[in-house]
């Protein structure tokens, strides 16, 4: 996996430091593809302005002279009590190194090195890399920012204690799995999103928003909703309500394999109102689960019966825990962990 280009604490090419001129500044950090920044943001405002490729999907921050590009979730929270609040409730110490993905132009980022040891800062345009290394060169936070430049999806994470962060919502899902399975085990997490994707994080059996992502999520960590968010607390404005979640990861991990936990999940919810023998009974899914089947019976040595009807064996598997009526809409966690190992005992898997 790639690692994100790293730019240590303090360090800046010194011809930035002394560079006078925003459009200089801009055009002399070269370090990790950041080249020309001012230029392409030059022309992308154009574009803009001229209603090319990029209308409507980029906003100009007039007093930096900055153009938002809203297409990959460039919002910046503007509301300094929300951000305050945040970081209260991630209960930074003066200790922690904090994970911030997308500080942007820096907003929370200045509240976090007011509280933090080390600050990791993950951020894709090069743009804002550039306005985050001119806020900061200077002052005395400069050498507790570690600033990262690349995809964060596609990268290794350090190691941390918090991450506090106003996420591009189009990464929620992934980054929120990817953060999860880090390790090691950090203490918390407090993050923005986009306020439907927040109430499925914390949705409970029974509630229409209950789904594979609430499950997956709450077996791995304990998900609390914080607050709600308008629209009016950002720059631009994005088109949806959003709300701040705490993440606090289990630690022991519940003692599963989750591509198997996953992939059983992903049958179930096709259509969570289904019942659970209906669900599993659909053609495409004994053929894949009798596949399987043969799989782990020659790995384990055993015979495959000539007349093995995968079909009557997970009907017997459903009936004998006693969940062949149930649900997934109101199933609880434990009701899916006994589920799986009751297939699992039968030799049926999902990887």
């Amino acid at each position: 996996m790639p690692k994100l280009v790293e730019r240590k604490p303090g360090s800046l090419n010194p011809s930035f430091k002394s560079s006078a001129s925003k459009k200089d500044a801009l055009h002399k950090i070269k370090d990790g593809g950041l080249i020309s920044a001012y230029s392409k943001a030059k022309k992308a405002a154009s574009l803009t302005n001229k209603g090319g490729k990029n209308s409507g999907s980029a906003v100009t921050h007039q007093q930096q002279g900055l153009v938002f590009n809203t297409s990959i979730g460039q919002h910046i929270l503007k509301n300094p009590l929300i951000i305050t609040n945040m970081l209260d409730k991630a209960a930074v110490k003066s200790t922690d190194t904090v994970l911030e993905v997308g500080p942007g132009t820096g907003n929370m980022t200045q509240k976090l090195l007011e509280r933090a040891k080390l600050i990791v800062a993950c951020e894709v345009d090069p743009r804002m890399v550039a306005e985050l290394h001119k806020r900061f060169v200077g002052t005395p936070f400069y050498n507790k920012l570690d600033i990262r430049i690349g995809d964060v999806l596609k990268s290794t994470l350090p190691a941390f204690d918090i991450c506090v962060s106003n996420l591009p919502y189009q990464i929620s899902s992934p980054f929120v799995f990817k953060l999860l399975l880090h390790r090691p085990i950090f203490r918390c997490a407090v993050l923005m999103f986009q306020q439907e994707f927040a109430q499925r994080l914390v949705a409970k059996p029974g509630s229409k928003l209950y789904c594979r992502l609430s499950v997956n999520t709450q077996l791995l960590a304990k998900i609390d909703h914080l607050m709600k968010v308008g629209k009016n607390n950002f720059k631009p404005p994005p088109k949806v309500e959003s709300s701040v979640v705490r993440i606090e990861p289990r630690n022991p991990l519940p003692n599963i394999n989750f591509q198997e936990w996953d992939g059983m999940l992903r049958i179930v919810f096709v259509r969570k109102s289904k019942t659970l023998l209906a669900a599993f009974k659909q053609t495409s899914v004994i053929k894949t689960l009798r596949a399987n089947y043969r799989v782990w019976c020659t790995k384990h040595g055993r015979r495959v019966p000539e007349d093995l009807d995968m079909k009557a064996k997970v009907t017997e598997v459903l009936t004998g825990c006693e969940l062949a009526s149930s649900r997934a809409r109101s199933m609880e966690q434990e009701e899916f962990m006994k589920l799986l190992l009751a297939f699992n005992k039968a030799g049926i898997h999902f990887s």
